[in-house]
């Protein structure tokens, strides 16, 4: 009983300095670009990449594959993604600043697969590139707004961005569309934005998004929310505006009812919907 008292004061301690500082929720950091180093996988999901798919995905954009020391110095200021990606000279492995339970083995670093024999294997990619467009980051202040690439010019093909919204522990995020314009497809498997009740795109599905009309408020249940934008690989758009603002869960614009729908005109495909 001693020893896993001792053993739960020693987690509680580690969860506690690493998952929370000044109030908001640090752990899985994930910085879709630092340093000129930006993740990728592919348009079908995530290990889908071979060897020459990987190059050619980051040539595609004007960059090339990141080298071991790119990726190390990008992790060196804050570039952490649990996702194992090719590197340059056929090298596999991720950045990790912090260990957690399910990645990095409970190390730092670059989490090192080694040169890999076999160029058919499929994993994701780490391109440099220090001229690509922003795509994606990590966002903690209280309100922002935020735009697919290149607004207000369309956006380009085979666009892959997250977005990251962590605010101080017991705030929700009001998110709200100003601008929408997303070419149209009734299953939206075309382009679409993804938006995530959580920290990242596994857990907590809203819905997805694609179209020209305006999608509805959309209010957090905790303080934390993940956005995706994919575009194939044909027919662009006019792209997106999206603002956020911090609410206090008790105010009135955070009382919401989930209601689960599918739309028309602006699609919304299998969403648990937050709207106030």
């Amino acid at each position: 009983m001693i020893i896993l008292t001792y053993l739960f004061v020693l987690l509680w301690e580690e969860v506690h300095g690493w998952g929370f500082k000044n109030g908001i929720f640090h752990n899985s950091i994930w910085l879709e670009q630092a340093a000129g180093v930006y993740h990728r996988e592919a348009r079908a999901g995530k290990y889908k990449l071979t060897y020459a798919e990987a190059k050619a995905v980051c040539e595609y954009e004007g960059g090339r594959l990141a080298t071991y020391k790119q990726v190390e110095a990008a992790r060196k200021i804050g570039f952490h993604v649990c996702a194992a990606g090719w590197m340059a000279k056929g090298r596999v492995g991720y950045p990790i600043v912090k260990p957690g339970p399910n990645c990095g083995f409970g190390k730092t670093g670059i989490i090192d697969y080694g040169i890999r024999l076999n160029r058919s294997e499929r994993w994701d990619a780490y391109c440099y590139n220090p001229q690509a467009k922003e795509c994606g980051g990590v966002f903690t202040d209280p309100k922002r707004i935020f735009k697919s690439p290149g607004f207000p010019n369309e956006y380009d093909d085979n666009q892959i961005c997250y977005w990251h919204i962590r605010l101080k522990y017991g705030q929700r995020i009001h998110l709200s569309f100003l601008d929408f314009d997303l070419e149209d497809d009734p299953a939206c498997l075309a382009d679409y934005v993804e938006i995530y009740d959580s920290y990242d795109d596994v857990h907590g599905f809203v819905g997805r998004y694609c179209g020209d009309e305006l999608p509805e408020d959309i209010v957090s249940t905790g303080n934390v929310m993940t956005l995706k934008f994919l575009s194939d690989a044909s027919v662009t758009a006019g792209g997106f505006q999206i603002k956020y603002v911090a609410v206090d869960p008790l105010s009135k614009s955070s009382q919401g009812k989930n209601t689960s729908t599918t739309s028309t005109g602006n699609k919304n495909i299998l969403a648990g919907r937050f709207s106030h």
